[in-house]
């Protein structure tokens, strides 16, 4: 981390920034800055580093739309989404950083994919289930997503758009989920002892100060880009972050 280059901490801030505007509501940039800090710290280091910035973005979306969520629907979800958590935690104490780094650029590129059927109405929200079964498969999913890449967005927003929520309602039962699992995440990576480190958490007091910058640039780039551009570019940016991955 110390010889990471003046051009290397502006891309670090960057995607501490991008964080801050997916929570101000610009869904899909959140997945391009896991990518991203993994080139530039290596797996390990940049889950770690990612997960407090997070939360602090958590932090800010709740204190914005805390009274609109949905609890009855996030009680279906938060179990078995801490469920998968366990499993994804499982999973990335039985391989290294180099098997690590492919995993967080395979389930990237497999959430741009979702975002992308979605998007094209391949996967038409009205067509998803809404049983009891689909909220236990989209909080599993989501949960081992979560704890191995920070890529849980793209499940959620098909599941809870599919569940028929309203701007407000879908944006404030997002926060919460968030909030609750990556806090729950925590002495989960703390106990994996390489995840989170003095060394991660110093990065992080460099890098937070992105969180609420990303979230005002987010709150006013939301009305001033068309919606299918900024789809586009996400997609894209986001696929060729998770494709560097993949090639080393």
């Amino acid at each position: 981390m110390a010889d990471l280059t003046l051009w290397g901490w502006l891309l670090a801030g960057v995607c501490s920034a991008l964080q801050g505007m997916s929570k101000a509501g610009i869904a899909g940039l959140g997945l391009l800055g896991t990518p991203l800090l993994v080139s530039l710290f290596g797996a390990r280091p940049a889950v770690g580093i990612m997960l407090p910035l997070l939360i602090a973005g958590d932090v800010f979306a709740v204190c914005y739309y805390h009274r609109h969520a949905n609890w009855r629907m996030l009680s279906r979800l938060l179990p078995i989404a801490c469920v998968g958590i366990a499993i994804g935690s499982v999973i990335m104490r039985r391989i290294d950083d180099t098997a690590l780094r492919l995993s967080v650029a395979a389930i990237v590129l497999a959430m741009v994919l979702l975002t992308v059927l979605r998007n094209r109405g391949i996967i038409p929200d009205d067509k998803v289930p809404k049983g009891i079964g689909t909220a236990m498969a989209a909080g599993l999913l989501a949960g081992i997503a979560t704890m191995m890449a920070h890529a849980a967005g793209p499940v959620m927003q098909v599941y809870l758009l599919a569940m028929g929520l309203k701007k407000n309602e879908f944006i404030g039962t997002g926060a919460w989920f968030f909030l609750v699992v990556n806090t729950v995440k925590v002495p989960f990576f703390l106990a994996q002892k390489d995840l989170i480190t003095p060394a991660t958490l110093a990065v992080d007091l460099r890098l937070v100060i992105g969180i609420p910058l990303g979230v005002f640039a987010g709150i006013w780039l939301v009305n001033r880009l068309s919606n299918r551009s900024y789809v586009i570019w996400v997609e894209v940016m986001t696929a060729l972050a998770a494709l560097r991955l993949l090639i080393g």
